[in-house]
């Protein structure tokens, strides 16, 4: 076997989610093993969470972790940035200049602005920075990409994607750590545009290839006192003439976490949820529904396990990861980052960050249309 890749993390200690979710995911396929973290900025919380994981090098402060882990002879490879928002390019920022690559949770930042002044501090000799749209990593979703691309909906029409959930439909207690940060724009930025709407932008330009030249967005704090958006309507419109929509909510009662994309185009169309991401809907015009599964005949997506055996949101994170270790072992020997790598990376977290701002701009515009 390869030997893994040695890991680090900033955030992601005790009570974070997305901290235990890449951890799981950077084990799956044995390409890496966790090593360092600084897992919280409170000294004795970084070391709780630290020896909760059988970390012997703990550290409090991500500028202390970056010098050390360079210094030394088995320093780390990579680290994973699990923060709130507004700290992901600072850490990444430090950690690039370590001469240590980046797996960074999405979104990029927090602004635009910010977005732009670390993308022009990095150069192209920099080590690679990777972004974890993790639903991008979805074998089902992988193989409508090619269906689309391979000509088989034609020329695209619509793309309507939707990303629901009632988890903030009121006031979070204040203990809740996942929602406090969400809903505090000092730290989150922006809210459902930039929490999950990200995901849902992402994911229609990673399947269709194609980006929206004009949006324009009604972006609603539906709870009393929230000051970032918790709904969002935002209507596309793409330069090859095909119309989108996107709704992102976190107040859509009955809804968990329900991610669906439906792409037409003049030959055909695609449906596929999240909700059961190891099925995807395929019908021709004029002929009837077909229905493709993940490892199913027909289908050529990547897959870890014989089909109907699910795969799912972890498996698709680790996907990510996977091919992020692929691209950082091929940049080790002087070859090209490999072609059957599609994890995100710091371009499209330009893009999430431009739709964010464009949204943001269109809503306060009463809805207008803005040019991204």
């Amino acid at each position: 076997m390869t030997k893994p890749l040695r890991l680090g993390m900033v955030g992601g200690g005790e009570g974070a989610f997305i901290g235990g979710v890449h951890r799981i995911a950077a084990r799956i396929d044995g390409q890496f093993e966790l090593v360092a973290g600084c897992l919280s900025s409170t000294a004795d919380r970084a070391a709780r969470s630290a020896k909760a994981l059988g970390l012997t090098r703990s550290y409090n402060d991500y500028k202390k972790m970056a010098k050390a882990e360079a210094q030394l002879s088995d320093g780390i490879d990579v680290v994973a940035i699990v923060t709130p928002n507004h700290m992901h390019t600072n850490v990444a920022r430090v950690f690039l200049d370590a001469g240590i690559h980046v797996i960074c949770d999405k979104p990029l930042s927090t602004s635009l602005k910010d977005a732009r002044h670390f993308a022009d501090s990095v150069s192209d000799t920099a080590p690679l920075f990777f972004l974890t749209h993790n639903y991008s990593g979805t074998p089902m979703v992988r193989e409508a990409r090619e269906m689309i691309r391979s000509g088989l909906l034609g020329e695209l029409r619509l793309v309507q994607v939707e990303y629901v959930q009632d988890w903030l439909s009121e006031a979070p207690d204040p203990d809740n750590k996942q929602a406090s940060w969400r809903t505090n724009p000092a730290l989150a930025g922006a809210g459902a545009i930039g929490d999950i709407g990200t995901h849902a932008y992402q994911l229609a330009t990673f399947m269709t290839g194609e980006t929206p030249e004009w949006l324009a967005a009604d972006l609603t704090s539906f709870v009393p006192d929230r000051h970032v958006d918790d709904n969002a309507h935002i209507m596309m419109r793409y330069s090859s003439g095909a119309r989108g929509t996107i709704w992102a909510s976190q107040v859509a009662v009955g809804h968990e976490n329900s991610l669906r994309i439906r792409i037409a185009g003049t030959k055909g169309g695609l449906d596929w949820s999240q909700e059961d991401p190891n099925r995807l809907w395929f019908t021709q015009l004029g002929g009837q529904k077909r229905l493709l599964t993940r490892g199913g005949a027909g289908t050529s997506a990547g897959v870890r396990i014989p089909g109907g055996h699910p795969e799912g949101y972890l498996e698709a994170f680790a996907t990510l990861y996977t091919e992020a270790a692929d691209a950082i072992r091929a940049r080790a020997n002087g070859d090209p980052v490999p072609a059957h790598v599609l994890t995100p990376t710091l371009d499209d977290g330009i893009k999430g960050m431009q739709f964010i701002d464009a949204c943001l701009k269109s809503s306060a515009k009463n809805a207008a249309w803005v040019k991204l």
